[in-house]
């Protein structure tokens, strides 16, 4: 469906909206049947080279990855979008419901930005290292991981979760209004970090929301919105895609990878609808590396 202009303003004014029950089982499930296809396969390999002892095929997909990741950490190895390559994936790229609610924000004419991942963030009593945790995202714009001539490119970004995404789990925090200020300057991870963060003297002193969400709701944000994710303190896995759309002939901000169209009205023969050549384009991208994928930092 296509977003009302009443959420379009609140995104205009807040840098965020919460589209309440965009999607459903039908557009979910076959993404989260092949991922728990992904996990059991991983799991075997695992369990073959000795580093788990305990499959926990009983288990339901909100909670076998964190018992398994629990046993070893090398459960989430090579496990994203790009890696993966799944024919689920890549027809959920091109979900209509999805793509009509982007079109809101980008036009008809519409390519998938190579920015996009998979995220399972396990309960943290499976994520016991002193330190900074890979499951703890720190304050940060998605602008700060695109290189700065993209700094005009109409990119939005939909963040799915494939189940609830509760406080309790570690859901979204935003700042409001703060993507007024464009873009805030960010520094490498490090010391208490290991992700790409804004300057902390940057952070307006605004009061964070959490942006609680359930399975078929999809938070749409500007790049310049500064977002964070918190520790998942429940007993289930947070399953999530962070994905990006933009408008057709914009800079994607990383040139080492492949973006592809996945909408137009006036070159309907340009939208990619092979799998195979969407595989191809990653694996080349890997084989043969180019262009850039840096982060915006100081």
């Amino acid at each position: 469906m296509t977003l009302s202009q009443k959420q379009i303003n609140a995104f205009n004014r807040d840098g965020f909206i919460i589209a309440r029950g965009l999607l459903d089982d039908v557009d979910l499930q076959p993404l989260i049947d092949e991922l728990s296809d992904w996990v059991d396969a991983r799991a075997r390999e695992l369990l073959d080279e000795g580093e788990i002892t305990d499959l926990h095929q009983d288990q339901p997909f909100e909670t076998r990855f964190g018992l398994l990741f629990g046993q070893s950490r090398r459960m989430g190895e090579e496990m994203d979008i790009m890696h993966a390559r799944g024919r689920a994936m890549f027809d959920f790229l091109r979900n209509p419901k999805l793509l009509d609610a982007a079109q809101s924000f980008t036009g008809p004419e519409i390519v998938c930005n190579p920015i996009q991942h998979l995220r399972a963030k396990p309960p943290e009593r499976f994520d016991p290292d002193t330190g900074p945790s890979l499951y703890v995202v720190p304050w940060h714009q998605d602008a700060g991981v695109m290189m700065p001539e993209a700094e005009e490119s109409n990119i939005v970004t939909c963040w799915v979760p494939l189940g609830d995404a509760t406080t309790e789990m570690g859901c979204v925090q935003a700042l409001p209004g703060v993507h007024g200020r464009g873009y805030l300057r960010h520094q490498a991870a490090g010391g208490t970090t290991i992700a790409t963060n804004v300057m902390p003297d940057l952070l307006q002193d605004v009061e964070p929301l959490s942006l609680a969400c359930s399975k078929g709701d999809v938070i749409f944000l500007s790049r310049f919105t500064p977002h964070r994710s918190t520790p998942n303190r429940s007993d289930k896995c947070r399953w999530s895609l962070d994905l990006r759309y933009q408008t057709t002939g914009h800079h994607t901000g990383r040139t080492a990878h492949p973006e592809f169209v996945v909408r137009s009205l006036s070159k309907p023969s340009t939208v990619m609808r092979d799998v195979a050549e969407w595989r191809r384009l990653w694996i080349d991208a890997f084989e043969n590396p180019r262009g850039s994928a840096a982060h915006r930092t100081e």
